[in-house]
């Protein structure tokens, strides 16, 4: 079944239309009073015609009306022929590349004839489907609204990339060395190939670096700068993530004058950048506590677990080709809401409605993958330990939270995925500093004010703030005296 923006649903794929089916459809669109996205109609079959042929068949399909007119309320058109409209529909279908093949139906209205044609999307190997005469860059649509628009290189570009493997990932960085690489990161990656395939190895390191796409002539790939680089955005200042956080539920709000409480722009390598976005939403989010008796659960606003394989599958997945380069990833918090967006749609097989399904898996840069499938985050993790199950980890996260799943915007040239903020329940209480600073002694005999900013990720001052308050409460002392560069705290439990 077609679904439009505004719900119109127009019939079962390959099923024949009927009557009843049609005036049901065309008593929608008189109450609306507009085309729909996914419903076109006509007076006649014209050359216009080509360019809404071509929008649908680029995205998810659509219905196409013959004989009524829209200017006059969606009512049949005078003496209409319905079968030569047939003869010149299958004629401009061919007109297209590929040729398309609808689902054409003669259906009586009104004491007329009209000619409907349903239009299925072309695979995804095949787009993107573009007027012949006009060429693929100025003969490719896409359905926006009600309206056909022309897309833009970049678009057409994008799908002619799901015509085989981009290896934008695998381009060599004229003006990087492999001393810009992270000799530890490196080390250690190449330790673990040359356990796995020492015939890799056995012409030299070279052939290896070359082979495994790390290096060509002493320069790196862009794959193994963006994955174990030392700093990536010497070459690449845009291929970094934004962060903003906003004091309302979109980007125009202002609270005291502010358009942002706080905004940062982080850089690194991939594994860098993945723990700096995580202790940024750390730090901005709330966190409740669920009491029940002597147990005590903690509640983010947002499963971190769910957050980091966002994060991960953004740059892991996201456009690397040259006119995307400038174009970086942004994540911004709000006050119901936490979006991670990437430029670049969803690559080859996978559609919105197949994430996090079985056996479904599409990298768009292969090799990138395979390097974060084995550099490690600066805490030991492997940074995509859960490739081509990422979504179902979000997925499951979420669920174990409580919370509902994550919604996802798509389009040819970006993909958002959307976290809505946790509600507070009744039995919940908001943890404060102080709460987090008496966990974490608590899980432990002794702590020092770095190693407690460190595990709970507040500010050093917040920290001090909140010892201070436990000592005067007669929580917590402190074990050497005041002032001492070695001071350590205990919970007076700890003895």
């Amino acid at each position: 079944m077609l679904s439009g923006k505004f719900g119109l649903s127009v019939g079962r794929k390959g099923a024949k239309m009927d009557a009843e089916e049609l005036a049901r459809i065309i008593t929608q669109l008189r109450l609306i009073g507009a085309d729909q996205q996914n419903v076109e109609v006509k007076t006649g079959v014209g050359k216009s015609v080509l360019e809404t042929l071509s929008a649908f068949a680029n995205a998810s399909g659509g219905l196409l009306i013959f004989g009524l007119s829209e200017a006059d309320g969606f009512t049949p058109v005078d003496k209409f022929d319905a079968l030569a409209a047939r003869n010149a529909l299958i004629d401009r279908c061919s007109q297209i590349t590929p040729c398309l093949r609808p689902q054409v139906d003669i259906v009586p209205f009104e004491n007329i004839q009209l000619l409907v044609a349903t239009i299925e999307p072309v695979l995804a190997s095949e787009r993107p489907a573009y007027v012949t005469e006009k060429g693929v860059y100025r003969g490719s649509y896409l359905r926006v609204g009600d309206a056909d628009q022309m897309m833009r290189n970049y678009e057409v570009d994008r799908l002619l990339e799901e015509q085989h493997q981009p290896l934008w990932d695998t381009e060599y960085v004229e003006l990087a060395g492999i001393e810009d690489l992270d000799s530890v990161a490196l080390r250690d990656f190449l330790t673990g190939q040359k356990s796995l395939r020492p015939k890799t190895f056995a012409q030299g390191a070279e052939t290896a670096y070359a082979r495994l796409h790390v290096a060509k002539d002493g320069h790196p790939s862009l794959a193994a700068l963006l994955a174990m680089g030392e700093y990536p955005q010497e070459f690449f200042p845009r291929l970094n993530v934004t962060f903003g956080l906003y004091p309302g539920t979109s980007k125009g709000d202002v609270t005291k004058g502010l358009r942002l409480l706080e905004s940062a722009n982080l850089t690194g390598s991939i594994p860098e950048l993945v723990e700096a976005v995580i202790g940024k939403v750390r730090a901005n989010m709330r966190t409740g506590a669920l009491i029940n008796d002597v147990f005590r659960k903690e509640l983010p606003d947002y499963p971190l677990v769910a957050v980091r394989e966002a994060i991960v599958n953004a740059l892991l997945h996201r456009d690397y080709s040259p006119t995307a380069r400038g174009t970086q990833v942004q994540v911004n918090m709000f006050v119901d809401r936490l979006e991670i967006t990437s430029p670049g749609g969803l690559f080859g097989g996978v559609t919105v409605d197949s994430l996090g399904k079985d056996g479904l898996s599409s990298t768009r840069n292969q090799w990138l993958a395979t390097f974060l499938e084995n550099v490690r985050t600066p805490d030991g993790g492997l940074v995509a330990e859960n490739r081509g199950t990422g979504f179902a980890v979000i997925e499951q996260s979420l669920a174990d939270a409580l919370m509902p799943p994550a919604k996802v915007r798509e389009s040819l040239t970006s993909f958002t995925i959307i976290f809505e903020r946790r509600h507070v329940a009744k039995t919940e209480t908001y943890a404060s500093a102080k709460d987090h600073v008496l966990a974490i002694l608590n899980s432990r005999t002794t702590g020092s004010t770095t190693e407690i900013v460190q595990a709970t990720g507040l500010s050093r001052t917040a920290v001090q703030r909140a010892v201070n308050q436990l000592i005067e409460e007669g929580l917590v002392e402190p074990m050497e005296p005041a002032r001492s560069p070695k001071q350590r705290y205990r919970t007076l439990s700890v003895r």
